[in-house]
């Protein structure tokens, strides 16, 4: 994950950016399926805590998951996240939360980057620890030249997720529900079993 910390300062940069935009994607979300009468959330891969920001300023119990320190550390400063819990953890390699701990698990912008059976491992520990939904907000159809480009270059899976995001969720969870969250992304939300 050298990458991440390498980019974590212009990560940094957007981060109240990242907040505008995460405040419209949930009241859109809350609009389609009553987000806010849950409670908690675990935000998996949160970065630099934008969307765990959001979500507490919401009112929801929120504990915010990445692989990367130097992201943390950055979300974990912001005098409106003292109350986040920021932990250092690879959904990957499992979470040190118990079962159903959690009524949502999001990921934002995570799946894509992981290869399809690290996906199957993501789906699987995300469904552990959430008691209602599973939640991927991610790309959709639609994408830019300019994503096309940088996901090129960072060689992960984003081709193959785009096109079969949908059967591989529904393989998994067995229905999925599309929101749409913008020109380019979508929540793919998954009722947790």
């Amino acid at each position: 994950m050298t990458v991440f910390r390498t980019i974590s300062p212009i990560y940094g940069l957007f981060y109240s950016y990242q907040k505008r935009n995460f405040r419209k994607v949930l009241d859109a979300a809350d609009e389609a399926m009553d987000f806010r009468r849950y409670n908690s959330v675990v935000d998996v891969g949160c970065g630099t805590g934008a969307l765990a920001s959001v979500l507490h300023s919401d009112g929801f119990l929120v504990t915010g998951i990445d692989v990367e320190p130097a992201m943390l550390r950055i979300g974990a400063a912001k005098p409106e996240n003292q109350a986040i819990c920021f932990r250092r953890e690879s959904i990957l390699e499992g979470l040190r939360l118990p079962d159903k701990s959690s009524d949502i698990a999001l990921a934002s912008f995570v799946a894509h980057g992981l290869s399809a059976p690290e996906r199957q491992v993501m789906y699987a520990e995300m469904n552990r620890v959430a008691s209602e939904y599973v939640i991927l907000h991610d790309y959709n159809q639609r994408r830019s030249w300019f994503v096309d480009f940088i996901e090129w270059l960072e060689g992960g899976d984003y081709f193959h997720f785009i096109e079969h995001v949908r059967d591989e969720l529904e393989q998994f969870f067995g229905s999925v529900q599309v929101l749409p969250m913008g020109v380019r992304s979508h929540w793919y939300i998954c009722r947790s079993f």
